[in-house]
């Protein structure tokens, strides 16, 4: 079965452990990184999203026109563009990549975040109306006569779009979520779902919610994604000194209850991803064979902030017990964004597909 690498689009420099060196867009690095993932052996990279952030379609626009194999996952909130608009938005940019965009709809599971955009839906309304932005936008991409939508959340008549995705029959879309709502939207309507990373037993768990979930609506389960920050060393003490050290600049970073980004607070998040997180982190601070959550706590369960710590053979080999359980897209950024990716290209990813392939070839 194939695996694929999914790396961070960033337009700057700035991680937990440092600011920003530039403007948060700077082209300069945003290219550099882009071709760095490219050169190295990544699939694709994401654009983000978030309220006050570079505009992630732009982004990615950008990055799609001067590369010429990476693929692009393009974050998207329905509550910022109907849906219409961003069948528009992702068809273009499809057609003009070649076929590389991959759609990934957020719904957004912090309330502060959300109204910062005139969102006020609560958060078991806002997955509403992500299924109905999700489906309108695969029949955008599909159908070919005019057609109407009239729901709870959109309603509109007489819609066709004119211009086509390169892909057929339409892009994939790509989403995440750790409530029992999410699960029951991703299950029923997306093509992959996105994990955050957990130890072996919390993952195995949620893949086998959505999967039952998936069954039960009649479709096959969606391909999953886990998301890590790896911390590699050449032997296992200096890859722990640096994952130490790395604590250490975040705590710095974070002294006095200073926030990292204005999307995510340090304690309390309202999110079950981040909830998720921060209990696998209460549990201890190291699971499985390099699993480690003490970034986690550090930054509050901040999204993708779990790390994997060790050699490229150990860190290689903590990635193929996660496609063991089914995983078949691992996602990873470093500290360092730009040389972290180098680095991971360079020394585990060849590692993964080696080791997918012996098997393939044994099968």
């Amino acid at each position: 079965m194939p695996v694929e690498f999914l790396g961070i689009g960033a337009t700057n420099d700035g991680t937990e452990t440092r600011p920003r060196s530039g403007p948060a867009f700077d082209p300069e690095f945003t290219l550099a990184l882009a071709r760095a993932h490219e050169d190295s052996g990544w699939d694709r990279v994401l654009t983000a999203y978030s309220s006050g952030s570079p505009d992630p379609a732009q982004a990615a626009a950008y990055i799609a026109d001067h590369t010429e194999r990476l693929q692009l996952l393009l974050a998207h909130r329905p509550n910022v563009s109907y849906p219409t608009f961003t069948a528009k938005t992702v068809a273009t940019l499809d057609a003009m990549s070649g076929g590389r965009l991959t759609l990934h709809v957020i719904t957004g599971g912090n309330d502060h975040e959300q109204q910062r955009e005139g969102d006020v839906l609560p958060k078991d309304r806002r997955y509403d109306r992500t299924r109905e932005a999700i489906q309108i936008l695969k029949r955008a991409w599909t159908e070919r006569e005019p057609w109407d939508f009239h729901g709870e959340h959109y309603d509109f008549s007489d819609f066709v779009l004119d211009v086509e995705p390169a892909q057929q029959p339409r892009p994939r879309i790509s989403f995440g979520g750790s409530s029992p709502a999410a699960y029951k939207v991703g299950a029923e309507e997306a093509d992959i779902y996105a994990l955050w990373g957990e130890p072996l037993a919390g993952t195995a768990e949620q893949i086998a919610t959505i999967t039952q979930l998936a069954k039960e609506a009649g479709r096959p389960a969606p391909t999953f994604q886990v998301a890590f920050r790896p911390i590699l060393g050449r032997t296992e003490e200096e890859a722990w000194e640096k994952a130490h050290a790395t604590v250490a600049r975040i705590r710095e970073r974070t002294a006095g209850g200073q926030q990292l980004t204005r999307r995510h607070k340090l304690t309390d998040p309202e999110n079950a991803g981040s909830q998720r997180l921060l209990a696998s982190a209460a549990e201890g601070e190291r699971h499985d064979r390099a699993l480690w959550t003490v970034t986690a706590a550090a930054t509050g369960g901040a999204g993708n902030s779990t790390a994997l710590v060790g050699t490229p053979e150990t860190v290689a080999a903590a990635l193929m017990d996660y496609y063991d359980l089914g995983v078949r897209i691992l996602s990873a950024r470093g500290y360092d964004l730009l040389e972290d990716a180098k680095e991971f290209g360079r020394e585990v990813i060849p590692l993964v597909r080696q080791e997918v392939a012996r098997r393939d070839a044994a099968a």
